[in-house]
């Protein structure tokens, strides 16, 4: 192809390469200029115009588009006419779009004028939707270049949309005692919107004990009725593939493909299968809408496609689905744009509650939230420096008996200040008032005690990496040695329950309640046991020094 400027007496049959304004006309850029073009242009007064003559072979942009996208062309996808060198490939039906993505380098690599794109590996897409495009860069395509590229195309299918089964799924609902009645009601309802949206059907939902037998049980019961797949949504998280639920697959005469995948949320899923029938115990972020790698296989499944380990353990690049706190945060940047469907959500927002109302009865008359360290920090102060360096926003602080003080103690700090009226009726009051304080936002609270200042922000960084609810991590508790200590951070679930304590005891009861919840977190330190009630157990602080309690620096 030649390109540049053309005199006019050379230029009949030749594409104009940038729009020219005429007095009574425009003529567009990727004219074909004829005689006509050509005296309008004589008339305005030009003597050349830039311009592309194609050569020996050369095929113009919109027939070598047309013919690479009938080379494109496989079952359920159609195509768009050629138009400025673009055809756009879109779906016939709802499915997977699978993607050979080495095809598609080796097209692009072939010749600069010939460019494709895609939509992504593994795509859902719906009727209408566009699937790639299809674009010649310049006016044309050298012809041998195009000829190489049609033969790549007819050899295998670059993409190939697998419409969703409907598919007969069966769910089995795992149960231990004090599982919440709205937790699996919700399982329930995320996992039959999930299989409704992918062409599926629930069939009728099997609840049973929390056992290898009962859930094998109920597995060939589900199969007797037909199910196409089976799923198990186990009230504990499994964390081994001889666990409940993968147990449960193969005494029901199945197998287990895999354990686990690299793609979080959604590490702990286990697959498997009864005969044909693909068979998976979820993980617990399953019972959130939101995507998960249980997407990706079911999505799969449905379409039709076989799930060995081999692709489970290939689902690690783009498998992190959600936010970290480290990564920056672009979209923060634009609230002005609503994010895209299934975009990775931002950090989970936890807030801090220091509980600091007590009377100090056993230290009396010190106040022993006002006794300073040997660098004349208060313990409360240096409680609640320790809760705001962990990164928890906002900071509450529930004060009580010399409420005055212990606000002056912590004032110029980022914190808002909670005052437990009925304090005196013990440890329960002050957290009811600091929870009933909280602003909506957070998924989760911290809860410290105002008397325990060895507990470093490291360590409570630590809680707060730890919490998951999706993942069935909503309580998460510190331990030294296996012993639980302090500061716990819960899951907003939990908050009615908290509510509804009474007297002098905190939520700690609640822990052994819901353990299927709960996520233990060992540290080395054993300042999380260690809180200061009397004046001998300041005596027995590290690094004790003038009546102080903390540790030096």
């Amino acid at each position: 192809m030649i390109f540049g400027p053309t005199p006019l007496d050379e230029a009949e049959g030749a594409i104009l390469a940038h729009s020219v304004r005429l007095k009574e006309r425009v003529l567009k850029k990727g004219t074909v200029l004829d005689v006509d073009a050509i005296a309008a242009l004589r008339a305005a007064g030009l003597g050349e115009v830039i311009a592309a003559r194609l050569g020996q072979g050369d095929v113009p942009e919109d027939e070598a588009a047309s013919r690479l996208a009938d080379a494109l062309l496989s079952p359920l996808i159609a195509r768009s006419r050629a138009a400025t060198g673009r055809v756009n490939l879109v779906a016939e039906t709802t499915g997977l779009l699978t993607v050979d993505a080495a095809l598609v380098d080796r097209l692009n690599a072939l010749d600069e004028s010939i460019t494709l794109a895609t939509l992504p590996n593994f795509s859902v897409v719906q009727p209408k939707e566009m699937l790639a495009t299809l674009k010649i860069i310049p006016f044309a395509v050298p012809g041998p270049a195009l000829g190489v590229a049609e033969v790549l195309l007819r050899q295998q299918a670059l993409l190939t949309l697998h419409p969703f089964r409907p598919l007969k799924v069966g769910l089995v609902l795992t149960e231990l005692p004090g599982v919440k009645e709205s937790v699996m009601e919700g399982a329930v309802e995320v996992t039959g919107a999930r299989i409704e949206a992918l062409m599926g059907r629930l069939l009728p939902v099997e609840r049973v004990r929390h056992e290898t037998g009962a859930a094998a049980d109920a597995l060939r019961r589900l199969m007797r009725q037909g199910a196409e797949m089976l799923l198990i949504a186990g009230a504990s998280a499994t964390v081994d593939r001889r666990d409940v639920g993968p147990a449960a697959i193969v005494k029901a005469g199945g197998r287990i493909e895999h354990f686990g995948m690299p793609v979080d949320p959604g590490n702990l899923i286990c697959l498997g299968a009864v005969g044909e029938v693909p068979a998976m115990v979820l993980p617990g972020c399953a019972r959130s809408p939101k995507l998960n790698g249980f997407d990706w296989v079911l999505q799969r499944l449905f379409a039709g496609l076989t799930v060995r380990a081999r692709d489970i353990m290939g689902m690690g690049v783009g498998g992190l689905l959600k936010e970290i706190e480290t990564r920056p945060l672009p979209r923060a940047k634009a609230p002005q744009s609503p994010p895209p469907a299934n975009a990775p959500r931002r950090p989970r927002q936890v807030a801090g509650l220091v509980l600091a109302a007590g009377r100090s009865r056993r230290m009396a008359p010190l106040n022993k939230l006002l006794v300073a360290d040997s660098q004349g920090v208060a313990m409360v102060t240096r409680v609640v420096d320790n809760v705001i360096a962990s990164g928890v926003r906002p900071v509450l602080v529930v004060t009580g008996h010399e409420r005055e003080r212990v606000e002056e103690a912590l004032s110029g700090r980022p914190i808002l200040f909670v005052h437990a009226e009925d304090y005196a009726e013990g440890l329960s009051s002050s957290l009811k008032a600091g929870l009933a304080a909280l602003p909506p936002e957070p998924e989760g609270v911290l809860v410290a005690l105002g008397d325990m200042p060895l507990v470093d922000s490291a360590v409570m960084a630590r809680l707060l990496a730890a919490f998951d609810p999706e993942e069935g991590r909503a309580i998460v508790q510190p331990t030294f040695r296996g012993k639980q200590g302090n500061p716990v951070l819960w899951g907003r679930e939990f908050l009615p329950e908290m509510m509804a304590i009474t007297g002098d005891v905190g939520a700690r009861q609640l822990v052994g309640k819901h353990a299927d919840r709960l996520i233990e977190v060992e540290v080395a330190d054993d300042g999380v046991l260690r809180d200061f009630d009397t004046v001998d157990s300041l005596k027995s602080a590290p690094h004790f020094n003038h009546g102080g309690f903390g540790k030096k620096g």
